[in-house]
């Protein structure tokens, strides 16, 4: 096997010293070998990033026409307008697009991967960069190129996407100047979750630079539905002397912290202020509209089309592409109340 080509079942029944069939059997019927040629042929797998090719034996040129994206989850929109740009982009190309999701989970996030690898997908596209070196490094070994998008990742890789920190800092920026001293913030699980984690400390860091201490910044991390934003919304709403802004690690999560506070009897803006992140398309229809940061989600599912293609094609590409972010200034954030910085 060279270094550029996929590993074939020929090299895992090398490598574990048996026969194909052997290694066949090992994968479609485990429990018809004995235990240590069964332990033998899977270490060969692991060590080779061997995954059966849907068809493959078929397709003497490896190339399916077909790109896989695996997204955290399909149960709110963030994911939608940059997911259905980029399946336009592909189809210029003649390619189809099959998608996973992870549940923002990194073992199931492998798992499709080797789906995905199995059923011989050209390139994926891949959320953001927190996840094991060992789920990239099969990808690398495979020979099957990836691009990260919506952050810009680290020192390696291929990524097209925003600066999750500075965008969240700087409408930290706007609420600050607005008056707001007491902030606080129900941001996204952190967990496994650079975007989540980027956005939050864009806000204490902004806070920090106005003099306002992190033990003074509550933050609760919530999963991403409209109930935990809610639930979350609650809690702040119960800390004395309360918050006069919340700021939401997404949108979903603002609007269901705007249902909590029209549920405690509270107006948005008069008394509590509730900024979100994204611009998904409910950010617009709500009332009020939510103040936001607009995230390039078309543009960049584009780019990152473009950028898989070349990659796929082997050719020169740039290993990162940024797309800057706006604010969207609307009605849910306003000037702390007059009296509120002496309540109790």
């Amino acid at each position: 096997m060279t270094d550029n080509s996929k590993p074939t079942l020929d090299d895992v029944a090398r490598a574990a010293g048996v026969s194909t069939a052997t290694v066949s059997r090992c994968l479609n019927s485990p429990d018809q070998v004995i235990a240590p040629t069964r332990i033998r042929v899977m270490q060969a797998v692991e060590a080779l990033g061997y995954t059966p090719d849907f068809g493959g034996r078929a397709l003497a040129s490896r190339r399916t026409n077909t790109v896989g994206a695996i997204i955290p989850t399909m149960d709110n929109a963030i994911f939608a307008r940059g997911l259905q740009s980029f399946q336009e982009a592909l189809s210029r190309f003649g390619k189809t697009l099959l998608v996973a999701s992870s549940n923002y989970d990194p073992a199931r996030e492998r798992e499709q991967m080797e789906v995905l690898a199995g059923r011989g997908a050209d390139g994926l596209l891949l959320i953001g960069s927190a996840r094991p070196e060992s789920s990239t490094e099969y990808l690398r070994r495979r020979g099957i190129p990836f691009v990260g998008a919506w952050n810009l990742g680290g020192e390696d890789g291929y990524f097209v996407g925003f600066d999750n920190r500075a965008a969240a800092a700087q409408l930290a920026d706007m609420v600050i100047a607005r008056g707001h001293r007491r902030l606080a913030m129900i941001a996204g699980i952190s967990f496994m979750n650079d975007r989540a984690a980027d956005r939050t400390e864009g806000v204490r860091s902004a806070a920090e630079a106005a003099g306002i201490g992190r033990a003074d910044l509550p933050v609760i991390e919530a999963a991403y539905t409209f109930e935990d934003g809610a639930r979350a919304m609650g809690e702040l709403m119960a800390i004395r002397p309360r918050p006069t802004v919340v700021m939401c690690g997404n949108d979903v999560l603002a609007v269901g912290a705007m249902q909590k506070a029209r549920e405690l009897g509270l107006k948005v803006p008069g008394d509590v202020s509730i900024t979100g992140f994204d611009d998904i398309d409910l950010a617009g229809v709500v009332d009020p509209m939510l103040t936001t940061v607009r995230v390039p989600h078309r543009r960049m599912g584009q780019a990152a089309a473009d950028m898989l293609i070349k990659l796929i094609k082997k050719e020169p590409v740039e290993r990162r592409i940024e797309i800057p972010t706006s604010i969207i200034e609307r009605g849910t954030l306003g000037p702390p109340r007059a009296d509120d910085e002496h309540s109790a």
